[in-house]
């Protein structure tokens, strides 16, 4: 399934994005050879991914431009369409801009200012999140001053931009090792923009403080608790965002931020797991009952976790998350979880025996297990 989506972004990234981008060019660069820079895409262009046809296209673009950079990041520049009129939504249009940042980040690397406003101009139509990483590692005091400047952007794109570009683990880009050892740079970018006016900034500042929490629990704790103080909802909301993946490990300061003791007081029981057998494609049903067993309200948060068999046969945990509730003394709920074992784009399914856990507070109690099989028949 993972197969099929690449090819369906790929193929909505056709032989008809190097034409139009052939023809925004000659509007503006009458001397530009648009038919050989469409042969030049095209070449080989059929059996590329998506990325890789976005690289094919930035190449020809450097062959087809004008050899002095800082004229053709003008011209490309004066050939981009409208910018993008709301946060989200847009579906794969702004990814016509995909070459446009590959060439910057491929030719512009000398030339910090004209590559900087032209990531300044992509930025409000697609993303300059992965062409701006390399000028954070060769320009870091300039880069990290320019982002500072960003932060009180009138565009949102721009302010996303500061956050989601200096993830130090955004995904399917080079990590940025030096803010991996060091955030504090980071950290400082996001100071500023934790209460932006727009989620989709703030959900970005989120995921990267959650980035940074992989490399320093410790560190993502004292933040979340310090930026707790006299928090509005949506600072609430941004780091319990940022916790998500600190909870599933079960991390004690990220645990107690929210108000949840590592040493909760409950018993388990009243475990149900149906059925015991099931085919890959099916579906698993577990029960179980939480009990406070003490005399005082306890706050807990209750996760599953499944450890799901791997292609090389070893196990390997997922946390689903289920419920956050305040028990009073002696209370016990009952809950339930169906675990859907058709494959997904982000998880397949083999054969073998799957452990169950039942996760308080980060606590985990092996609860049972159930043995996933090719045919139930067999």
């Amino acid at each position: 399934m993972v197969d099929h989506m690449a090819e369906a972004l790929k193929n909505r990234f056709g032989e008809d994005i190097p034409q139009k981008i052939a023809a925004m060019m000659l509007k503006v660069y009458p001397a530009f050879k648009s038919t050989v820079f469409v042969r030049d895409c095209l070449a080989g262009y059929e059996p590329l991914s998506l990325t890789q046809r976005g690289w094919n296209i930035a190449h020809a673009m450097g062959h087809h431009l004008p050899d002095d950079y800082e004229a053709a990041a003008a011209i490309l520049i004066a050939s981009l369409g409208p910018k993008l009129d709301r946060a989200e939504g847009h579906g794969m249009a702004p990814f016509i801009y995909l070459p446009h940042v590959f060439f910057v980040a491929e030719y512009g690397l000398d030339h910090f200012e004209a590559s900087m406003s032209a990531q300044y101009e992509l930025t409000q139509r697609f993303t300059a999140e992965y062409s701006i990483r390399p000028f954070l590692q060769i320009y870091p005091q300039a880069a990290l001053a320019r982002l500072e400047e960003w932060t009180r952007d009138r565009s949102l794109h721009v302010r996303r931009l500061v956050s989601e570009g200096t993830r130090p683990r955004l995904p399917w880009a080079p990590r940025l090792r030096r803010f991996m050892q060091d955030p504090g740079p980071v950290l400082a970018l996001l100071e500023l923009l934790k209460d932006d006016p727009e989620l989709y900034v703030r959900r970005s500042v989120a995921n990267n403080l959650n980035d940074i929490g992989k490399d320093h629990p410790a560190l993502l704790a004292h933040t979340a608790q310090r930026w707790m103080k006299n928090a509005t909802a949506e600072r609430r909301w941004l780091i319990r965002h940022a916790l998500r993946s600190a909870l599933k490990r079960g991390e004690p300061g990220a645990l107690a931020v929210l108000g949840f003791k590592a040493d909760a007081k409950v018993s388990i029981g009243g475990v149900n797991i149906e059925p015991k057998c099931a085919a890959i494609g099916g579906s698993v049903a577990m029960e179980f009952e939480i009990a406070n067993n003490t005399q005082r309200k306890q706050r807990v948060l209750i996760d599953l976790k499944i450890h799901f068999i791997k292609a090389n046969g070893k196990a390997g945990p997922k946390v689903f998350k289920l419920k956050a509730v305040e028990l009073a003394s002696q209370e016990a709920i009952r809950l339930r979880k169906k675990i859907s074992l058709r494959d997904l784009t982000t998880r397949r399914h083999y054969p073998g025996l799957h452990r169950v856990d039942v996760l308080v507070n980060g606590s985990a109690s092996r609860i049972g297990a159930f043995e996933v099989v090719d045919d139930v028949k067999k």
